[in-house]
């Protein structure tokens, strides 16, 4: 049976990019969570009026790669430490989140905020811990961007030395295709 996790660390595009490459990620959904909106546009998200962040809901298999991994590789691979900003990417739509779906993924996740984010950073880890509340799927543009748009400069200048640093850092995660 797959497992759910909901994370937000800045532009859901990195996070599907690289995560897509990590064996035991089954299926992700590029969308948003956090937000008093109903079924919220991209267009109103970037606005800066819906409270939603920016996340990915990856379905996982839980024999394969345990929901502390996955934490482990979102800590590497975004900076949870510049509060609403991920780069160049600003607002509350690009925060450090998890959106936790049961007891048990709070205490792991509040763990990993408290011991190992905070062992890899010298500034203070600002990732926020939230129960999940409503996730609404971004639209089908939003999908899979990297694999659709190599050569678009975001996916050059930002994307492609991410999933470098993946492939450096988390070599053994890796999908064997």
């Amino acid at each position: 049976m797959l497992h759910r996790a909901t994370l937000g660390g800045g532009c859901y595009w990195c996070l599907e990019a690289f995560y897509r490459r990590i064996s035991g990620i089954d299926k992700i959904t590029s969308g948003y969570s956090g937000g008093h909106v109903e079924h919220p546009t991209s267009e109103q998200v970037y606005a800066g009026n819906t409270g939603h962040a920016e996340v990915v809901r990856l379905e996982f298999d839980p024999n394969i790669i345990s929901y502390r991994e996955i934490l482990e590789i979102f800590f590497v691979m975004h900076g949870p430490t510049t509060l609403n900003r991920q780069g160049n990417d600003i607002g509350e739509e690009y925060r450090s989140i998890i959106f936790y779906h049961d007891n048990d993924q709070k205490s792991v996740a509040q763990d990993m905020i408290d011991n190992f984010a905070t062992e890899l950073y010298r500034d203070p880890v600002v990732t926020q811990l939230e129960p999940l509340g409503e996730f609404w799927p971004a639209d089908e543009t939003m999908q899979d961007y990297y694999a659709k748009n190599p050569n678009a400069g975001y996916c050059i200048a930002v994307i492609n030395p991410k999933i470098q640093k993946l492939r450096q850092k988390f070599a053994a995660r890796l999908k064997t295709t």
